[in-house]
């Protein structure tokens, strides 16, 4: 029986796994080698056998999972870096130092990368005229283990492929942050390193199940990020006014005003009391390529300004608004940042009172224009909803003989199977006129499991625009017994 010690190496021979343990009898080094007989594949070795004799090399055991963690730190909810410290071994090649420099670059792949671990190392067996090249023991085993390209690199240096090995010290800081947290959570839960960046500050949105490590979560992700100095977590509440959701320190300083680039114009803003998704930059960059030079868009739900900032970079006249007063004392600030002042009319208002207001005695005179007009409304919870603003909004006027009608984005969130069709059928009831065939749809992203944001593009249509309300309620009224005897059909 072999008691104690970590075993080193095996090896097999005739259906039996060797696994040598290093003692030592009479001054001696020898391997002491336990076999178990293979069973079938994919199933528990069996059986034993013992042998003690002198062993000159083995093939050590690399683990898939080599940097894991003491498994004391199973549990921990105050970080201490000291208890991630740990001895492993690696193997690693001897080379002159006068092809040093070509070895390295040639085993790229097979060397070891870790934070903070040096690929060189000095060699203590031999003269100043060696170093050990420390290789990756999840890619290199043995001598067979590298590539062809790589073995005829080391023969052309006339180094050997012989592997040595080198016992390294990793600490907390050569630990990848999943590594970390992988380790400390508990074992058979979802582990989350994912969080969005927003210029300083890291957003995350943390479970249930990891809110009682979420201090030591926020201090692990501050520790692997360069530039992170504060981790924030979204908390499940929303300010019923604008929006907005509280958020609480995980670790890091307070400093919630942010500043990030982003299609190339900057934003500042404090992220704490405002909106950003910084991964709806595609899409913000999408629409404002829609955008030429002379257009109008008026921008119902602007926030800090990515729709409407760059829009007016590209030479758009502006006019953009927010409810929430500090969304508005952004918008304001941005403009003056990227120099669109004069270019960006800010308003701060409800959406409906601002398409009431300013859009209405806008547009009577841009329609008589050739240039586009374009309105985004970028609030999928509501915005579909504020479609029905504009339901005779014109109705007191003459339609102009060449109308030049204003082009709609508007944003939504769907949980329907079929997404395009729910949004377009939510967006036909607000405005009291069928859109099917008369829009597009664009995905945006998901959100959540069953939960999509989507952007209906549209032309709005005269009918809306000028027809009177009472016109407007009755067609509203047949599209809905329309589409409830469509599904009554369908039923």
């Amino acid at each position: 029986e072999i008691k104690g010690g970590v075993p080193l190496g095996y090896s097999t021979h005739r259906r039996w796994e060797w696994v040598y343990h290093q003692r030592s009898i009479r001054g001696e080094v020898v391997f002491q080698a336990q076999g178990r007989r293979q069973r079938l594949q994919g199933q528990r070795l069996s059986g034993n056998r013992d042998n003690t004799y002198p062993c000159l090399a083995v093939k050590p055991i690399m683990e898939p999972k080599l940097y894991r963690p003491p498994p004391e730190v199973r549990g921990m909810t105050s970080l201490d870096k000291d208890a991630f410290t740990q001895t492993i071994t690696v193997p690693a090649l001897r080379v002159p130092i006068g092809v040093l420099n070509k070895v390295v670059k040639s085993l790229k792949k097979s060397s070891i990368q870790r934070p903070g671990v040096p690929r060189v190392v000095q060699d203590k067996e031999q003269s100043s005229d060696f170093r050990l090249v420390l290789l990756d023991p999840r890619r290199v085993s043995s001598p067979s283990s590298f590539s062809e390209t790589e073995a005829e690199a080391l023969r052309s240096f006339s180094v050997s492929e012989e592997l040595h090995y080198y016992e390294l010290k990793l600490t907390y800081d050569n630990l990848k942050s999943e590594e970390v947290l992988e380790a400390v959570l508990p074992q058979g839960q979802d582990v989350t390193s994912a969080f969005s960046r927003v210029g300083h500050i890291a957003h995350m949105n943390l479970r249930d199940h990891q809110l009682t490590y979420k201090n030591l979560i926020g201090q692990v992700i501050m520790d692997k990020n360069p530039g992170v100095t504060c981790v924030v977590n979204k908390m499940n509440i929303i300010d019923s006014t604008y929006r907005n959701f509280k958020m609480e320190v995980l670790a890091g300083e307070e400093n919630m005003v942010a500043k990030v680039k982003e299609n190339g114009v900057t934003y500042e803003f404090d992220f704490s009391r405002v909106y950003w998704n910084p991964r709806l930059s595609t899409e913000h960059q999408r629409v404002v390529q829609l955008v030429k030079r002379g257009d109008t868009v008026f921008d119902v739900f602007a926030g800090v300004g990515p729709f409407a900032i760059p829009a007016a970079r590209l030479g758009a006249s502006i006019l953009a608004n927010d409810l929430n007063p500090e969304s508005y004392r952004w918008l304001q600030h941005n403009c003056k940042l990227n120099k669109v002042e004069s270019k960006v009319r800010a308003f701060n208002l409800d959406g409906r009172a601002f398409i009431r207001g300013p859009l209405k005695q806008e547009l009577p005179v841009l329609m008589r224009g050739t240039s586009a007009v374009h309105v985004v409304m970028n609030l999928p919870a509501l915005a579909l909803d504020f479609l029905d603003a504009f339901r005779g909004l014109l109705h007191h006027q003459e339609p102009p003989c060449d109308e030049n009608l204003p082009t709609v984005h508007c944003y939504g969130f769907s949980k329907d199977d079929d997404p395009d069709t729910d949004v377009v059928e939510r967006a036909s009831r607000s405005l009291g006129f069928p859109l099917k065939h008369r829009c597009s749809v664009h995905f945006v992203r998901n959100v959540a499991p069953n939960k999509d944001m989507m952007c209906v593009r549209f032309t709005l249509p005269k009918d809306v625009l000028f027809g009177s309300d009472a016109e407007e309620s009755g067609k509203e009224s047949l599209l809905m017994r329309s589409s409830k005897k469509n599904n009554n059909k369908t039923a």
